[in-house]
């Protein structure tokens, strides 16, 4: 795989809840060398489920990726085809979501479970479609289990364009410490990208992963919330800039979405930016409170720039 898809090596990890359009675009505008939006439902996709359509709404980013998932391979390769997707510039396959909704029905990290179909999942995606199919997985599904290596072996022969690991399990979810030991291991093992995803907050994190392994970049997920800085070399922004992305960030969400989603949504991001000022708790405690979304901005630029 050509890797021109990338504008560097520090990616956006898809989150539930949070990387929509807006984020995913000032994330792309802070450097961010992919993004993926949050996962979507092939099923979804397949019987034409209207709330699909949110998290296929773009904002000008790129270069972007679409995350999908499922269990039946036909469904996911034919999502693969919708035309809903043919503006994405990559399709990423989810098998690491822990949650057990998703496990139940033997999708995301219960693939993990059956090499096989996850496999024949993998293949059928690739053949059809001409993007680069990429996959994001854990180490395993039991708490001390790792596949890794395995894994990433059979998504390659499989004709994944690159890989993304979680390091941990899905028995873990996100208790203890990635495992990035399991991570560089599986990096050795293929000559596909590999992105290791899981722990990344600073610099120091970035240049262990990157000076230790055969890692081609790393996936940031939670870090990147309320701080779309860390794409640009894990800059610490200044009160103004921080003031600064909250109020660009506002203005993509207007360009996408209606009022009703963005003062349900973006409340949470507001939280975030401010996570690490003064009297944050209170200001958290502002922000919901207020009767409209401007109001809450106020807020939250308030607590910035105290």
């Amino acid at each position: 795989m050509e890797n021109k898809l990338f504008k560097s090596n520090i990616i956006l990890a898809p989150l539930a809840g949070y990387t929509d359009a807006a984020f995913r675009r000032i994330c792309a505008d802070f450097g961010a060398g992919l993004t993926t939006t949050e996962m979507v439902s092939a099923k979804g996709l397949h019987y034409g489920n209207e709330n699909t359509e949110y998290l296929l709404t773009l904002c000008g980013e790129t270069p972007v990726s679409v995350q999908i998932f499922g269990s039946d391979p036909d469904i996911m390769a034919e999502a693969c085809q919708n035309e809903k997707l043919q503006n994405f510039d990559a399709i990423d396959i989810n098998m690491g979501c822990p949650v057990p909704k998703i496990i139940k029905n033997g999708e995301g990290s219960a693939l993990l479970k059956d090499t096989k179909l996850a496999e024949k999942i993998i293949s059928s995606c690739v053949k059809a479609t001409s993007k680069p199919v990429s996959v994001k997985f854990r180490l395993g599904f039991g708490k001390d289990e790792d596949k890794a290596v395995e894994f990433a072996k059979m998504c390659e022969g499989a004709g994944a364009s690159f890989i993304v690991i979680h390091g941990r399990t899905r028995e873990e979810y996100y208790a203890g410490s990635a495992r990035y030991d399991s991570i560089f291991k599986a990096s050795d093992s293929v000559k596909i990208p590999v992105f290791a995803n899981g722990d990344i907050v600073t610099k120091s994190d970035y240049d262990f992963i990157m000076q230790n392994s055969n890692c081609f970049g790393v996936s940031i997920g939670r870090a990147s919330l309320g701080n779309p800085f860390i794409f640009s070399d894990f800059k610490t922004p200044t009160k103004e800039e921080l003031k600064n992305a909250i109020l660009e960030h506002f203005e993509y969400l207007k360009s996408c979405f209606s009022g009703h989603y963005i003062f349900a949504n973006f409340r949470k991001h507001l939280c975030a930016y401010i996570g690490t000022c003064k009297n944050a708790r209170a200001f958290r405690d502002l922000i919901f409170k207020a009767e409209s979304i401007e109001q809450s901005i106020a807020y939250a630029i308030e607590a910035v720039m105290q």
